[in-house]
């Protein structure tokens, strides 16, 4: 398969990947959450780090429990793809209506690793760069997140995700 084929194929499957994960959380749906994730991940958001698919479902539910709603809209993801597997960067915002009748925005960047496993791409690394987190007017104060430069610029494994002070 030529590179340009491979890496419109695996962008296609990247973007239904990121459709079936706004789309469950969105619903609040754990399972169809983890399903975005190979068994073995990784997802590193606010300070915390979690492994594997049960800990990933556990996190999400706990982070989705102030909100009535959350909309998550991806950007396009910035991609280089290698057979199987590719790195990719994705600009994230969500809006968060919260039980306490609050309204949130979050600006982030995703900084992934992804793998195409029985016939569907999942993310296998997933670093959450947390730039924006509060007013949806954006009148909030931007925190301090590490630029990684332009691709293929990326976080280190130990590298420490932003945690919003609230």
């Amino acid at each position: 398969m030529s590179d340009d084929l491979a890496l419109l194929r695996a962008e296609a499957g990247i973007r239904q990947l990121y459709a079936r994960y706004a789309d469950a959380v969105w619903r609040k749906d754990g399972a169809s959450f983890v399903d975005c994730f190979a068994e073995d991940a990784v997802w590193k958001i606010a300070g915390r780090t979690v492994r594997g698919r049960d800990e990933i479902g556990a996190l999400f539910l706990a982070s989705l429990e102030p909100s009535e709603r959350v909309m998550f809209w991806a950007g396009i993801p910035l991609l280089e793809v290698s057979g199987d597997t590719a790195t990719g960067r994705t600009q994230v915002t969500e809006l968060i209506k919260r039980k306490d009748g609050t309204s949130l925005r979050s600006l982030a960047i995703y900084y992934e690793r992804f793998v195409e496993q029985q016939g569907a791409w999942r993310l296998q690394w997933h670093h959450f760069d947390l730039f924006y987190l509060g007013p949806p007017d954006l009148s909030g104060n931007f925190l301090d997140a590490r630029d990684y430069g332009p691709p293929p610029g990326f976080p280190g494994p130990d590298d420490p995700t932003p945690v919003p002070v609230r």
